[in-house]
Parts: structure tokens; sequence; C-alpha cells
């Protein structure tokens, strides 16, 4: 019989089966998650917050209906007993939404849970706590002025990425086995390929942002953080279906992910995006993307149309969108902004509506062009990040010649994709850089999440990918 400590170290599925069959409790799941939390966060700095009583009333809850055998349909729950966490952008009943800004701290709690940690607890999972995050979710680094940096729990000394850079050193510090994120440029598949865990950016749309603060409208997506497909599919299936509160929210049936995990790939089409995914990646990126595509035996080079441009548009919207969101603020309250937040929030507030109303025009021909490419090929892969995780504090990289900035370029190759809402996990590669993890994007039309996590699967299976925890104290 396994230990809580060793379980949480394993994955949400084998947690589940073990607080099932009685193997272990719900509360006693709770109590490692806490400890680790303690032992570990001192170095890591995943958690802004922890929500000890609730958790433990929970657990306390679920251990009493499986005590009573009073509730068949409980027992049989796909993620009894789980502990997870959230990034402090999703509204948790009784306690403010920071969103890593300082300003936020002044407002009252939030009344209600957001949707997406109502239906993981209806699936059994019991929260923990809410997670550091870039002030405002505009970063991919997790350096945050206000709560502190979040460190990459593989190599203290390096940036987590970010901007849900709590959430993904929170699963790969073994933590806890779920954590969800939002990703509006990169914000989930940046922080999973720094910190080595799966993370899959659904399609936009798929999963309803009510509940959570927002920083671009037309592009925030949420999805989840986990150590292995399986748990990233059965946390996902939890949270599927429509909420009306939720403009972008679609309607569309809830479609089992799980149970397809182990369908065959082999007549699926795959191709290696190239040309700007190849020249913006650096020499450890390219190397992890041969690894996959040669798993897969993918060997047909795609060349999507305009990428550039797409980008560009990307962050007209981005810039805009969110100056807009904080100009009562900026106007009034500048200074208790993080410095690089608010220059890049003015900015945007100041930009003609004429560039907008162009990006917007860009965006929507580049979907069109890339819809196009899925009529050839079923997947599409590219690299998460140019490079593995930089130093905390590091104001530059150096990608194939050209010195970047790290702030906005971590996101370089995620933000091509998110920008046209398609599905994606990330998969977390190791070998290509001699000591850390490197992500690799598995890219598929809309609504095919279901491929993706297939993918995501197989090259688990063989071994070729994999999220083992951090091996801290």
């Amino acid at each position: 019989m396994s230990s809580a400590a060793e379980l949480l170290g394993s994955s949400a599925a084998a947690i589940a089966h073990a607080v099932r069959s009685r193997g272990v409790s719900a509360a006693d799941m709770v109590e490692a998650s806490l400890a680790r939390v303690e032992a570990t966060d001192g170095v890591v700095n995943a958690f802004t917050e922890l929500t000890v009583e609730r958790a433990r009333r929970r657990a306390a809850e679920i251990d009493a209906v499986l005590a009573a055998q009073t509730d068949p349909v409980a027992s049989g729950l796909p993620l009894l007993g789980v502990p997870f966490a959230v990034k402090n952008l999703f509204d948790i009943a009784a306690v403010t939404t920071h969103a890593g800004a300082k300003i936020e701290r002044e407002r009252p709690p939030a009344t209600h849970d957001s949707p997406l940690i109502a239906r993981l607890e209806r699936a059994g999972a019991v929260l923990v706590g809410a997670l550091n995050m870039d002030e405002y979710a505009y970063g991919f680094t997790t350096e945050n002025t206000h709560d502190g940096v979040t460190r990459n729990p593989h190599d203290p000394a390096r940036i987590a990425g970010g901007s849900s850079g709590g959430s993904a050193a929170a699963v790969a510090a073994g933590q806890v086995p779920l954590a969800l994120g939002s990703d509006t440029n990169g914000s989930i598949r940046v922080p999973a390929s720094l910190c080595g865990t799966f993370g899959l950016k659904p399609t936009y749309g798929r999963l309803p942002r009510t509940g959570t603060y927002p920083f671009v409208a037309s592009l925030d997506h949420l999805g989840p953080f986990a150590r292995t497909v399986q748990d990233l599919a059965l946390s996902y299936d939890a949270m599927q279906g429509i909420d009306r509160r939720d403009p972008a929210s679609v309607e569309r049936p809830v479609e089992s992910t799980a149970r397809a995990l182990a369908d065959r790939i082999d007549t699926l089409r795959i191709g290696v995006l190239g040309d700007y995914f190849h020249d913006q990646a650096g020499p450890e990126a390219r190397a992890a993307v041969a690894k996959i595509a040669t798993a897969l035996e993918a060997t047909r080079t795609v060349l999507l149309p305009q990428v550039a441009r797409a980008r560009a548009a990307a962050f007209v919207i981005t810039n805009a969108e969110a100056g807009a969101l904080h100009l009562a603020d900026l106007r009034t309250r500048a200074a208790d902004f993080e410095p690089l937040s608010r220059d890049r929030f003015l900015a945007g507030a100041l930009l003609p509506a004429a560039w907008v109303a162009r990006a917007q025009r860009v965006r929507r021909l580049y979907a069109e062009q890339v819809a196009r490419v899925f009529e050839r090929f079923d997947i599409l892969l590219a690299a998460a990040t140019p490079s593995a995780a930089t130093p905390i504090g590091a104001e530059f990289f150096e990608i194939n010649g050209h010195r970047l900035p790290v702030r906005p370029n971590m996101g370089l190759l995620t933000q091509p994709i998110s920008c046209i809402g398609l599905p994606v996990c990330a998969v977390p590669v190791w070998g290509a850089h001699p000591d850390l993890p490197i992500g690799v994007q598995v890219i598929a039309a809309p609504w095919r999440e279901d491929l993706v996590l297939r993918v995501a699967s197989a090259l688990e299976s063989a071994g070729v990918v994999h999220a083992p925890v951090a091996p801290l104290a």
C-alpha cells in the first residue's frame, strides 16, 4: 500500500483509485499536499494562498460519504480526493482574487467559486490554494514584484515561465498533481515547457472563463497542468460544458478524451512547422522537436503563411484590450502597477483604433489560411519555447545570433497559435538540454483536443516524454 506522500508524487488517477479503494483517505491526501507545500514552497514560491480549512472540510466530507457507503456515484468520481490548485486569477469563494496585482488586494473577496473550480470539485477534487502569476497575466516569467519570484523546481536559479508560473511549478514540485492556469499568448505552454509538465490549452471557447480575472477577452483561454496525459484528460473532461455568462463559451456536447487516449495514431497526418517556427527556435528547442518528430515518424515540413504578421497582430490586440481594461487605474494609480506591465498597458491604451481593426483583419485572414493547412494535416509540431528556462533576472537571451528581451519573447512560438484559438498540448522533452526540460507543442484543428491528447499519450507510453517530480526537499 502506497503512502499518501508517495501517491502525491504519482498521478491524480492513482490517487483517486487509492481513495476509492480505501487505500488512503482524502484527508491523508490533503495533509500530504500541505506538507509538501510547507517543505518546498520556501524555495519554489508557487502559492500565494492556501485554503487549508476549506480543503480539510471538503476531504472530511468525501471520507464520510465513502465510510457510510451512501453515495455510489461519489465513489466513482474520476478525481476523488485529488488535491489541486489554481492560478490566482480564478475566483475562490471568500478569497480576494489578486491576479498578481497590488491594486486587486483592496477588492472584496469573491462571493462564488469559478465554474471550473466547481466542476473539478464535482469530479471529486479538493482545492488547496491559489498560485503565483505575472501581474494581470502579462508576462512570461512570473517574476512578480508583489508576491515574489516563482522559481523553477528543476533549477531554482531559473524562471518557471509565465504567466501561469505558479501553476506549472506547483505541479513540477509535486505539491499538487493538477493545477489550472490561463493562456492568452502562451501562458500555459511556456511554463509547462520550462518546468517540464504537460499543459493543455483547449480551443478558444471550449472552457468558460466565468469567474476569472480577464486579460484579453478575445484571446483568453483556461486549461490544466498535470504530470501525466491521463490526468490532463480527466481534468479537461470534467471541466467541459457551456456557461452562458461567458459570451465566448461555445455550446458543444461533452466529448470524452480520457477514454480515447489509447486509440491508434498511425493514420494521423503529422507535419513539423518550419520557417518562422524553425528560425525562432534555438538549438535545444529544435532538438526537442526533432526528437518528437522522429518518434512520430513525421518527416514533412509545413509552412504557415504570414506567421510574423499574425504575431504582430496578436501584440496589438493584446496591448489595446489590456490597456483599455486598466485605463481607469492607469490614470489614478499608475505607481501601483509593476513598471513593465504599466508601460505596456499605457502603450496599449494609446494605440490608434485603426491599428486594432487592421490587426483583427490580419488575425481573421491568418485563421482562414491555417484552416486550409488542416485539410492536409491532422497534427502540427513546433517548439513551445525558443530555449530552456533562463536565469532569474536575465533581461535578454540569444536565439540563433539574435539578442532578444526574455519577457516578451518566451512566447515567440506560442503566440501565433493561440491568437487563432487552436487546441495545443505541450509535452515535456528531456535530453535536448543537458539538465532542463523543454516543451513541444502538439497542435490540432479547432475542437480536436482528442487528437493532441492521443498523440501526447502515445509519446508518453513510448517513454519519449515524461514529467517527473523535481528532486526538492
